[in-house]
C-alpha cells in the first residue's frame, strides 16, 4: 500500500505557546531550580510529558501557598485574573509572566469597556468556553461581571432564562482561540434578537450603537481556520493531531471533518490505526495551536511505516 503524506506548514504551536515553552526551556536548561506551571502550559499530553522531562512541575491554584517562598511559578500563555498576581505576592513567589500578548491585550480592552458601560448600564458577554483559563482571566478583569456563551444553544437557554437583558447595551468579546465563524453566527443571532426587543429598524438600532462587537479572536487563529479548510478539501485522509483538552483542538478538527468524513483526531503516533488508509490515499497532518511540529512528524513518519 502506497500514501502520500503531507503535514500542514501552518499547524503546530501559536506564537503565545512558543514564547511559553521557550521561557520555560530557557529557565530548566540554564539549571536555576525548580519551576511551576500554574496549570499545564499547554493542552498537550506529549508535550507535557517531555517538559516534565526536562523538571517543568505542573501545579494549581491550590498549591500556591505550599510551595517554598521565594520560588519561581510560569505564567502561561492563557493568561490570569488580578487575583493570581495578588495570590503570588502573598505567598513570596517569584513569576515569569508568559501571557500571550494577544490575550493581554483583550484584558485590558475589557476592563477598559467595563469600566466605560457604568454610565450607559451595559453588560458583558463574553463568547468562550465555560472555564478554561483563558476565559477565568477575562472574568477576573472585571469582577466576575460578564455573561458566558459557549455555544449557540448555550445563548438561547440564557436568553430565555432572562440571564442576557436583551433591553441593556451589550459589549461582545471572545475568546481568542474560537471560531470565527461561529462567533460571526452568534453575533448575528444577537443582533437579530437585540433588534426585535427594541422595537426599533435596523439602522435606527444600529445608530444607537445598542451592540458592539469587538474583533478579538488571535489573528493567527483565525488566518488557520481558512488555510485549514483548504488543506482538508485537498487530502483524502486528514489525522488531526491534539490533546484531548485542547479546545482549539476540538473546534479546528471539527472545521476539518465538515469538509472532510475521513477526518480521524490522534493525541500521538501510536493511535494511528492503519484501517484509516488505504492504498493510493493522499493524507494530510495537521494539529491544534497546542500541538508541536515534533509530534506532527513523528506521526506523519509512523504513517508511512504503516503503509509499506
Amino acid at each position: 500500500m502506497a500514501v502520500k503524506v503531507e503535514i500542514d506548514p501552518n499547524s503546530g504551536f501559536c506564537g503565545g505557546v512558543i514564547r511559553a515553552i521557550g521561557e520555560a526551556e530557557q529557565y530548566l536548561d540554564a539549571g536555576r531550580g525548580k519551576l511551576y506551571s500554574l496549570g499545564s502550559i499547554v493542552h498537550n499530553e506529549e508535550e507535557l510529558r517531555r517538559l516534565e522531562r526536562k523538571g517543568l512541575q505542573t501545579v494549581g491554584l491550590d498549591k500556591l501557598q505550599r510551595l517554598e517562598v521565594g520560588s519561581t511559578v510560569l505564567i502561561r500563555a492563557h493568561g490570569e485574573p488580578p487575583a493570581t498576581y495578588r495570590s503570588l505576592e502573598q505567598a513570596g513567589l517569584q513569576f515569569i509572566d508568559c501571557t500571550c500578548p494577544v490575550v493581554l491585550q483583550l484584558q485590558k480592552r475589557i476592563r477598559k469597556v467595563y469600566q466605560e458601560i457604568h454610565e450607559t448600564g451595559g453588560q458583558i458577554l463574553i463568547y468562550g468556553k465555560v472555564g478554561h483559563a483563558e476565559v477565568l482571566g477575562l472574568l477576573g478583569q472585571v469582577d466576575g461581571d460578564a455573561v458566558v456563551v459557549e455555544n449557540m444553544d448555550m445563548y438561547l437557554q440564557l436568553r430565555e432564562e432572562g440571564s442576557l437583558d436583551l433591553a441593556r447595551p451589550v459589549e461582545v468579546f471572545s475568546q481568542t482561540t474560537k471560531s470565527p465563524e461561529a462567533y460571526e453566527g452568534l453575533c448575528r443571532r444577537l443582533e437579530q434578537d437585540m433588534v426585535q426587543a427594541s422595537g426599533l429598524g435596523l439602522d435606527e438600532f444600529r445608530s444607537k450603537e445598542r451592540l458592539r462587537v469587538h474583533n478579538t479572536i488571535c489573528a493567527q487563529v483565525s488566518n488557520r481556520h481558512r488555510g485549514l479548510v483548504e488543506f482538508a478539501e485537498k487530502h483524502s485522509v486528514i489525522i488531526f493531531v491534539a490533546g484531548k483538552e485542547s479546545s482549539n483542538g476540538k473546534v479546528l478538527c471539527n472545521l476539518c471533518r465538515n469538509v472532510n468524513e475521513r477526518t480521524y483526531q490522534v493525541g500521538s503516533e501510536e493511535e494511528l490505526d492503519p484501517s484509516w488508509f488505504k492504498d493510493g490515499d493522499s493524507v494530510g497532518v495537521c494539529g491544534a495551536t497546542s500541538t508541536p511540529k515534533w509530534l506532527l512528524e513523528a506521526t506523519a513518519k509512523k504513517i508511512l511505516v504503516l503503509s509499506c
